[in-house]
């Protein structure tokens, strides 16, 4: 790659990269797009970042320009592998007993290790809801809790399905997302990790879904452990749908929301029989609900 095209956008904008449509259908060597959020302290302020083999056409900026909300910034790349030289920002995070990586560091020998490519899918970490998820899930584990049969709804690269198997290695675990390329995403992942996919215990099922929409998902119900990383409208629009999917008693972690939409969150699943366990703490909270008493 030896040009970048760089781009303001808000938050919502960089997470629609990953479902959105092949964005340069006529190009024989079609751009990598991504996008990340270079400061966790403004969390609403991400930047898309295109990578073209040669020079952009101004009918490439017209198309960037369509996904964010700035202008976009055209450099020269030296000839470098820029996945490695992207991943070089990406600095390891430790969540609980975790350590998550992209392969330009090395491994924690003290910690339990995930190695997570940064090239194609969001969802490596980086983010505080990511880490949040991962610790709170780690305080479960380190309180006592034991589950058997949990979901990740919103996988993106599958970080979050692989720490619940970690900590709880004999469940049953199943993976979905809206978007196909994170399925495949996950799955690849999975193989770096070791993750095994299958439907028994201790395995990973992947399912492309649209919120609970999935035969895999019905199957799988009734849950006793549901974790969501999405955002606070889908939160509240699929509460009735999550609630209906557990157990009693059963413990769902979600995240993806701001500090000020926590309590309209919170809300939404109290009013159908949760209790709330945990309202996280800065400007990206993340849930911690024990289920209704009766299924």
């Amino acid at each position: 790659m030896s040009w970048r095209v760089t781009l303001p956008c808000t938050r919502a904008q960089g997470e629609a990269i990953g479902s959105a449509d092949d964005l340069f259908p006529d190009h024989d060597n079609p751009p990598v797009v991504v996008a990340d959020e270079p400061d966790e302290h403004r969390p609403d302020d991400w930047l898309i970042h295109a990578y073209f083999e040669d020079e952009p056409t101004a009918a490439d900026l017209a198309t960037l320009r369509q996904l964010a909300s700035g202008e976009p910034q055209v450099e020269q790349l030296a000839d470098e592998n820029w996945v490695a030289r992207s991943q070089q920002g990406l600095e390891p995070i430790r969540a609980g007993r975790f350590f998550v990586h992209t392969p330009a560091h090395a491994p924690d020998p003290s910690a339990t290790n995930f190695l997570i490519d940064a090239g194609l899918a969001f969802g490596t970490g980086q983010h505080a809801t990511t880490k949040g998820c991962i610790e709170a899930l780690d305080r479960l584990e380190r309180a006592g809790k034991r589950f058997a049969n949990l979901a990740d709804i919103g996988t993106g690269t599958g970080l979050l399905a692989f720490a619940a198997l970690g900590l709880w290695p004999g469940a049953r675990a199943v993976a979905t997302d809206i978007d196909p390329i994170s399925i495949d995403v996950t799955r690849d992942n999975a193989a770096v990790n070791r993750v095994p996919l299958g439907q028994g215990g201790g395995e990973l099922l992947l399912a492309v879904a649209d919120g609970m929409n999935s035969p895999e998902l019905a199957a799988r119900a009734p849950l006793d452990l549901l974790i969501a990383n999405i955002l606070a409208g889908p939160l509240i629009e699929l509460a009735p749908a999550f609630v209906a999917a557990l157990q009693p008693h059963a413990t769902v972690v979600l995240a993806g929301l701001l500090d000020t939409q926590a309590e309209a969150v919170t809300a939404a699943y109290t009013a159908l029989g949760c209790r709330l366990l945990e309202g996280g703490t800065g400007e990206w909270r993340v849930l911690v609900l024990e289920g209704p008493q009766l299924a």
